[in-house]
């Protein structure tokens, strides 16, 4: 569920000024840990693995039609540095999955899967470091298409949703796979190539880490650990301004933040990281937008710095794709910039609307 520098290096629940959590439900009605193996997964970049290992954890239970088919799937996608579980947060969970909630599981199959390079999939630290291909959204697309459609049988869903990276890699799904949902919901996202302060603050964050001198291209025995010291100034570029103010009023306060900040970055791991926040390089999804058939709702904050509203990439592409819409959310001392995603209850009512047309 995370993103842009801070995304690919920080846990974001638990540094939010306003994101205190009570703890997480054990288990979901139907809850289950599934991998798939991919064979022969074959990257844009040329490279190649014979076997990729993806995890997924699923909620609820599969419901079939006369024919067999799996009715009632629905995909949602994390951030640059979240893993299926982030989902799983009460003030998102909550919300969404429980009795009467939009995704009901008890109505719905809910797949939470881990990307590539993160969580329990096929990563660079497991094992292969520098020889791990590089991938980029587009690879994570389609061996997320493969881990549904061949590990789990699912041929339709009803909804992809996503929100940060996962948000950007929905407007690829739902173009380049148009007839596989019902309907889409990029959350936290824009449908424009990576550009701008977007790319460049991602950069610094690549810089950082390839140009400290414990990185030895990567092939380190002691992780490098300069770059962290860094780290904490990406997630600057995400927050709700006027809420960080409020919460950390003084110089003793942002500094025992930063020292928050910090303490979670020392957890990342530099050659999952930097994997990870250069996969956005291919990203430029104009192309697949004329091809996109699901009804879709796209869902952005007004405070969101990542995908400020002043940059008009939204709407315009919106109006374009027959019966899309777009809601921009207020944002307030409550919000919380980029992830106000995280904040179902302020737009869940949304998602009703959308299953329902």
């Amino acid at each position: 569920m995370r993103y842009i520098l801070a995304l690919a290096l920080l846990a974001t629940t638990a540094l939010h000024p306003a994101a205190a959590q009570t703890g997480a439900r054990a288990t979901w009605p139907g809850q289950a840990e599934t991998d798939t193996v991919l064979r022969d997964f074959a990257f844009d970049s040329g490279e190649t693995l014979a076997e990729m290992k993806l995890h997924a954890i699923t909620l609820g239970t599969p419901r079939r039609d006369a024919e067999g088919h799996i009715v009632n799937a629905v995909l949602v996608l994390h951030g640059t540095s979240g893993t299926a579980r982030n989902w799983l947060a009460p003030e998102f969970a909550d919300e969404i999955f429980a009795f009467g909630k939009p995704l009901d599981v008890m109505k719905y199959y809910v797949i939470l899967p881990d990307g590539i390079g993160r969580g329990g999939s096929a990563k660079p630290s497991d094992g292969l470091q520098m020889k791990f291909p590089h991938y980029r959204y587009a690879d994570m697309v389609r061996a997320t298409y493969r881990q549904i459609t061949e590990g789990l049988g699912v041929t339709h869903l009803r909804l992809v949703m996503g929100a940060s990276m996962g948000g950007m890699q929905t407007w690829m799904w739902a173009g380049m796979y148009p007839e596989f949902m019902d309907a889409a919901m990029p959350m936290a996202s824009q449908p424009a190539r990576i550009s701008g302060r977007n790319w460049i603050s991602r950069y610094v964050a690549i810089q950082a880490i390839r140009n400290d001198p414990g990185w030895h291209d990567g092939n380190y025995t002691t992780p490098p650990t300069q770059w962290i010291v860094t780290a904490p100034g990406g997630r600057l570029l995400t927050e709700n301004v006027a809420a960080l103010a409020q919460a950390y009023p003084t110089v003793e306060d942002g500094e025992k933040y930063y020292r928050r900040l910090l303490e979670n970055a020392k957890q990342a791991d530099a050659r999952d990281s930097v994997y990870a926040i250069e996969a956005v390089m291919d990203y430029a999804p104009e192309p697949l937008l004329p091809r996109i058939k699901a009804k879709l709702l796209a869902i952005n904050s007004a405070d969101d710095d990542v995908n400020p509203p002043v940059l008009n990439t939204v709407g315009p592409a919106v109006a374009k794709i027959p019966g899309a819409k777009y809601v921009l959310i207020p944002a307030d001392l409550t919000t919380r910039g980029h992830y106000t995603y995280e904040q179902a209850a302020k737009w869940s009512h949304y998602l009703v609307d959308l299953l329902a047309e």
